[in-house]
């Protein structure tokens, strides 16, 4: 186990918010040691003490129910060095030490490509581990470039292209679910399901994020990364084992599967929108365009939806719908696979029956199945739902993020070719978005989104789709 661990970007949100806490999660846990060491590298003019004050600041900012003597042991645990992180020679510095190195780069993607150059010409210790936050590159041809740079530098196995949505624990959860349930795993596939949704909907609006998320937005924040990795979960074969091997190659066969949508694909299939001036429960919210730090010329969406399929034995025929949106109505997080309907009823006209579908909550966690049973009237259909409550987690996910990282278990990381196989199937999505063929909606803040396009869509809409129960209208309150 590393015992290092060097964070460029020290004193930014992502180390604030997730980062500290989730160390000392594992020193309360009893993951890390008297002998763990944190070097926190950014531009800041501060000295050590400085850095520990504000490292104790945060962690009892965002550090939960986490004990005080973890949260002590941490900033003790700190030290901290100005550094450009652009400069080898700061680099260097940060580096410094005995044995290997894990250095988290907690930075904006942009910057990438010219900190592990610095790194390369730092010179790392042998068996030393480079961790990078996701989006992975801007785009394929910067993916495969970044991949490039950091094959001279680290071998593969040492490199941890993190998600924290795979360390969630409705997402392993998922996994089993599938992988250990004989009556699960024969309907896994289309003769059986007809669409799977995955939704994270936010009431969550910028959030001071304009520095980042308008140079992203919708599409590569959330969904070229984060909803895609769901998707592999869900559509994978059944690994021979959970190691870094096995579980990687499933993974990259679901993204070789995805079909590339053509020009008219993306017209017909995909839909990116922002969000106007709402209210959100007791908060009045500006436009997107009129948030600080955005500029509006770069019409950044902030909600995305894309309908893919996979040509492969298993999912032909049926519908993936990748959905993100921010300032809607309700958090709704959620993978929800809905199945066919059964080829006969014999209940007369009882009505039709409701969708059988099965949900993994993601936040807060979960999981729900939604059946049709007989009502209290003879013959009469009526919803079930069964719900199964979630043990709460030992660690946070980027604890146990962290924690692999430190132990070089890359299982649930992102292997090279996986990133760019990911931007593969984004990549006519950028480019027809870019030509602005596919309009750029708008929906009020504190509504459900832009409401439904009658040529929207690869299938037959109905009443009770998951992702659009009915063409929602503008909401009544901004007009």
């Amino acid at each position: 186990m590393i015992n290092r661990l060097v964070i460029l970007g020290a004193t930014g949100d992502l180390t604030a918010r997730y980062l500290l806490p989730a160390l000392a999660a594992l020193r309360a846990a009893g993951h890390l040691g008297d002998h763990f060491r944190l070097t926190g590298a950014s531009r800041e003019d501060w000295d050590g003490e400085q850095y520990r004050e504000w490292v104790t600041t945060q962690l009892n900012r965002h550090g939960g129910t986490c004990p005080a003597d973890a949260k002590k042991a941490l900033a003790d645990a700190a030290r901290y060095q100005r550094a450009d992180v652009t400069d080898p020679v700061d680099v260097a510095s940060a580096i410094v030490g005995d044995g290997p190195v894990a250095v988290y780069l907690a930075l904006p993607p942009a910057l990438f490509p010219v900190v592990v150059t610095a790194l390369h010409h730092a010179g790392l210790p042998a068996g030393s581990r480079i961790v990078l936050e996701k989006p992975f590159g801007e785009d394929l041809a910067s993916a495969q470039e970044l991949n490039r740079l950091l094959a001279d530098l680290v071998p593969e196995q040492s490199l941890f292209r993190v998600d924290h949505f795979l360390a969630m624990t409705t997402v392993q959860n998922l996994l089993g679910s599938r992988l250990a349930n004989r009556v699960l795993e024969p309907l896994w596939n289309s003769t059986h399901i007809a669409h799977v949704d995955i939704v994270w909907d936010e009431t969550l609006a910028l959030e001071g994020r304009a520095g980042y998320y308008d140079t992203v937005g919708a599409l590569k924040d959330m969904v070229q990364n984060h909803l895609l990795q769901l998707l592999c979960l869900v559509a994978m074969e059944p690994p021979i084992t959970l190691g870094e091997r096995d579980l990687r190659n499933r993974k990259v066969d679901v993204l070789r599967s995805v079909r590339l949508l053509t020009e008219e694909d993306v017209v017909r299939r995909t839909r990116r929108a922002r969000y106007l001036p709402g209210r959100i429960g007791d908060h009045d919210i500006p436009a997107y365009a009129d948030e600080d730090g955005v500029n509006p010329a770069r019409r950044t969406e902030t909600f995305a939806e894309v309908e893919l399929e996979l040509d492969s034995w298993r999912w032909s025929g049926t519908t993936f719908r990748l959905r993100t949106g921010k300032a809607l109505n309700a958090d709704r997080k959620e993978v929800a696979v809905r199945f066919r309907s059964v080829p006969h009823l014999p209940f007369g006209h009882s009505g039709d029956p409701l969708p059988n579908v099965l949900r993994f909550g993601l936040e807060p966690e979960g999981m729900t199945l939604d059946l049709t049973g007989v009502g209290s009237r003879a013959h009469t259909l009526t919803a079930l739902s069964l719900t199964a409550q979630m043990e709460p987690p030992e660690l946070p996910a980027y604890g146990r993020l962290l924690l692999d990282v430190l132990n070089g278990n890359p299982a649930m990381s992102i292997r090279g070719d996986e990133a760019e196989e990911a931007w593969r199937v984004l990549t006519p999505v950028l480019s027809v978005w870019e030509s602005d063929l596919v309009p750029l909606e708008e929906y009020p803040a504190g509504s459900g989104g832009p409401a439904l396009r009658p040529d929207y869509g690869g299938g037959q809409r109905r009443r009770g789709d998951l992702l659009h129960p009915e063409a929602a209208p503008p909401d009544p309150a901004s007009s």
